[in-house]
């Protein structure tokens, strides 16, 4: 479960509120030899501002062609940087490890020890009770990230509604190589482990440790008459709940002892702040934060040509980069009486699927479609175990790389495929042919009386030759801070003119409201062209939300989401965000790099860097020889005990306040 519908969300309150809208026009093209022209962006505000700001990207795609042959990722100028600081900051922390002989814990998110933070959002819910911890290696006794490298069946949906996530897991791993270049960098034995996702436009590392959380109780949380069931013996207790990972409390592999999906879904929660945030989402969503991609959502009603679909889009499936998702509407329960999940023909709604291939056979078209619980499959034509499955097409089975029984997996005839799902959500990765850059800028949004206009921001881009070119918009990421992002969710669309031209040459196209991005995708000639948003705008929440829901937020979860809201709004250029620099400064903290440029590189006594520093403290060492006694036991210790040993010396600090 947890697909989420963007017009429920209109209907029942929606769950990624913001005032504050952030946008990216994002244009991309075919390299050329030529180099292409992009003038500055241009904003047009038409009176006062008043109400919500928006941030806005006007953008046009540039990788390293050889990068991207050896990545298979969208390369932007970030992506080499991410990997570089990624491994650099694994190796580091390894190296560190395994000269103090520990494992590594990540303080940022520990789940042992700051389990409600990395569990919870703003909201706790008080009926849940936070699960166990485990490592891998206390769940598996020989864990392996990898067996047999990743594959689509391996994924496994746990206690979670990230279903939209991982069905973009489940996806992206029929594309072979692709989930080897999100997991960038690991050391297992240590426990670390390093992946780059790409977000509001550009690349970002996250680092994690080997945490889980683990649903079995300890054996000491037992009552007495559970632990007479396995005859009052811990080992025996242990060695029957622990081994194959079905206890992990989230995502899981198929496979056992394989360790790749709950890391890779524990970096995603990180990435967002916890794993409550994961709840709820669109598969397009997961796919181009795990690949950098585009996506086109289109309704199965909205489609004009099914032929034309089929051979233009779903039978490019089995390209590694071109992934695809479904998913059903969400069913009115009202009439029914309850809100139980709605099964139809075995189909949950509410819920993402994985499409894995899309082959004709035989003169029929079929579609490989995946439920990333690994059960509850499809029961009409063609369906595991049905009539339609007679000797004469058992060969069909071995073309579409399928095996009939309860794992997930399941086959459709296009027909039936077109008739059932509602979304098809379709996610392509550039290769190294496309160009990309992105820029953010604010764009005001109106208050709720205000038209629904166009004029106020404009991105103009020029093409110096023909060029297939796609143009993105996008929202800011905010499911970190969706909890305080304001009172109103946003809808975008956006319309493409040449310039000295009164026809549109293009505009998005959009499927359902209120989604993260909009796409067009179009040939167009040589020239300067304007890109013209526009902005509606959804009240989901009531005036003073912030100040009645805070009084029973936790404050140190507050300061961190305040603090992720306002690191994300300062990408844009000109941001407006109405605090001064000591008022931003007390959301954003300064960082290791920065510290040590201020104080070892280039000395400052600004005090505005740092107002609320206190005085420097200078240190004055002083070395004194050990007595023998003390001198031998530490030469012991560190098993030195030639001639020629440095003098041990005991090492005093002292220190006074230099004001």
């Amino acid at each position: 479960m947890g697909e989420t519908d963007p017009q429920e969300e209109l209907r029942s309150g929606p769950v990624l509120p913001l005032d504050e809208a952030s946008e990216s026009a994002t244009i991309r093209e075919p390299c050329s030899d030529e180099s292409v022209a992009v003038p500055e962006t241009i904003p047009q505000h038409n009176g006062t501002l008043v109400g919500t700001r928006a941030l806005a990207t006007a953008s046009l795609e540039s990788p390293k062609p050889a990068l991207a042959t050896q990545i298979n990722l969208l390369v932007t100028v970030e992506l080499e940087e991410a990997l570089d600081r990624c491994r650099e900051k694994v190796g580091r922390i390894s190296k560190e490890c395994r000269k103090d002989n520990r494992k590594f814990r990540d303080i940022e998110f520990d789940l042992e020890n700051d389990s409600k933070r990395c569990y919870f959002g703003m909201d706790p819910d008080p009926s849940k009770k936070i699960p166990n911890v485990k490592r891998v290696t206390e769940i598996f006794e020989n864990p392996q990230f990898f067996i047999d490298g990743p594959g689509s069946s391996d994924v496994v949906q746990g206690a979670l509604g990230d279903c939209w996530f991982l069905s973009a897991l489940s996806a992206l791993a029929t594309s072979p190589g692709m989930i080897e270049k999100v997991c960038v960098a690991r050391d297992e034995v240590v426990g670390v482990y390093g992946f780059v996702f790409f977000r509001d436009n550009r690349w970002v590392d996250v680092i994690i440790d080997d945490q889980l959380f683990w649903s079995p109780p300890k054996y000491e949380e037992l009552k007495k008459e559970e632990q007479e069931l396995y005859h009052e013996d811990k080992d025996l207790y242990n060695k029957l709940t622990t081994g194959n990972g079905k206890g992990l409390h989230f995502a899981r592999s198929e496979t056992n002892g394989e360790t790749w999906v709950p890391l890779i879904e524990k970096a995603y929660a990180k990435l967002h702040g916890d794993y409550m945030s994961l709840g709820g989402g669109l598969m397009f969503e997961g796919l181009e934060d795990l690949s950098g991609g585009v996506s086109q959502i289109t309704s199965s009603s909205d489609i004009l040509d099914s032929e034309r679909f089929w051979n233009e889009e779903l039978s490019h499936a089995n390209d590694k980069m071109n992934l695809f998702g479904v998913s059903l509407p969400r069913h009115d329960t009202a009439r029914r009486g309850d809100s139980s999940t709605v099964f139809v023909r075995g189909l949950v709604d509410k819920h993402a699927y994985s499409v894995l291939r899309a082959k004709e056979c035989k003169g029929k078209r079929f579609v490989v479609i995946r439920n990333p619980w690994g059960s509850f499959e499809w029961t009409g034509p063609w369906s595991d175990g049905s009539k339609e499955w007679t000797p004469q097409w058992y060969d069909v089975l071995k073309e579409l790389d399928h095996v009939l029984g309860d794992d997930g997996e399941f086959v459709m005839e296009y027909s039936d495929f077109l008739d059932t799902w509602w979304l098809i959500q379709h996610v392509t990765i550039p290769d190294s042919s496309w160009i990309m850059s992105s820029y953010w800028l604010q764009m005001p949004t109106r208050p709720m009386d205000y038209p629904w206009t166009r004029g106020e921001v404009i991105f103009n881009f020029t093409l110096s030759k023909p060029s297939m070119t796609t143009i993105v918009l996008s929202q800011l990421d905010n499911r970190y801070f969706s909890d305080i992002d304001g009172r109103m969710v946003l809808s975008l669309d956006f319309v493409l003119y040449k310039r000295g031209e009164t026809e549109p040459q293009g505009e998005s196209y959009t499927t359902a409201l209120c989604l993260r991005s909009v796409t067009c995708h179009l040939e167009l000639d040589a020239g300067e062209y304007v890109v013209y948003p526009r902005i509606d705008r959804f009240q989901s929440r009531e005036m003073g939300y912030f100040i009645d829901d805070s009084k029973e937020w936790d404050y140190r979860k507050l300061s961190q989401v305040l603090t992720q809201r306002t690191q994300s709004r300062s990408i844009a250029a000109r941001v407006n965000t109405n605090l001064t620099c000591r008022q931003k400064r007390k959301f954003i903290s300064t960082s290791l790099t920065r510290v040590i440029e201020q104080d070892l590189i280039a000395p400052t006594k600004d005090k505005e860097v740092y107002p609320h520093r206190t005085p420097e403290v200078n240190l004055e060492i002083k070395t004194e020889e050990l007595p023998s006694s003390e001198s031998s036991k530490t030469m012991a210790i560190t098993g030195d005990d030639e001639d020629d040993t440095p003098t041990n010396a005991l090492v005093t600090v002292t220190g006074h306040l230099r004001t």
